[in-house]
């Protein structure tokens, strides 16, 4: 049996740059986030790289969700969140960097700041920036776009860290469960159609 997919619904890495690059180019395009090319985050990932990582990842959360359990996601708010969490504008790792100890704790703050300052953010957004680090920041995500992207920097973090690409793996489960969500719809039709013919 041959499967036909609706490929709308495929998600692929060319999609979620493309969906990353429309609801975020205003920022992806600021001559403000240049530093962020040049400073280095987790292993040897720079700011602006984990950024778009974490936005891209959120959104393919937000692609689960809203297959999955219908759940909604301000897409435009997730993206643009994500990549000004971490718009702290320093290199953390230098030593001269006053507070660099703590700055897991600090850097939200600071990113927020820099954010409003250059672009204009609504309440997601704003709360996205600033709780990203929770459980460190004490006070949890209020909406789902702040804890979807908290959870996407958190692996992120990991994978940067030590290394690891699942970026594809990803994206190959998300479709391969919508494959299947299809398949199961496109059977219990077939054993529907059957019954009615039989009792008809």
């Amino acid at each position: 049996m041959s499967l036909s997919y609706d490929t709308d619904f495929q998600v692929s890495e060319y999609r979620l740059a493309k969906e990353l690059i429309s609801r975020g180019r205003d920022i992806l395009c600021a001559d403000s986030i240049q530093p962020m090319k040049t400073s280095i985050q987790h292993g040897t990932t720079t700011v602006f790289a984990h950024c778009v990582s974490v936005a891209k990842h959120s959104l393919l959360m937000a692609h689960f969700l809203e297959r999955k359990f219908g759940i909604k996601v301000d897409r435009d708010s997730l993206v643009r969140g994500a990549l000004l969490h971490d718009y702290f504008l320093y290199d953390w790792h230098d030593k001269e960097v006053p507070g660099r100890k703590i700055h897991g704790f600090t850097h939200p703050g600071k990113a927020l700041k820099n954010a409003q300052r250059d672009f204009e953010l609504n309440s997601r957004e704003k709360d996205i920036i600033r709780k990203h680090m929770f459980p460190l920041t004490l006070i949890p995500p209020r909406y789902r776009e702040s804890l979807i992207v908290c959870i996407a920097d958190k692996w992120c973090a990991i994978c940067e860290t030590f290394k690891i690409d699942f970026s594809n793996y990803l994206v190959e489960r998300v479709n391969e469960e919508y494959h299947m969500a299809r398949t199961l719809r496109g059977s219990l039709q077939v054993t529907t159609d059957r019954l009615v013919q039989d009792n008809v």
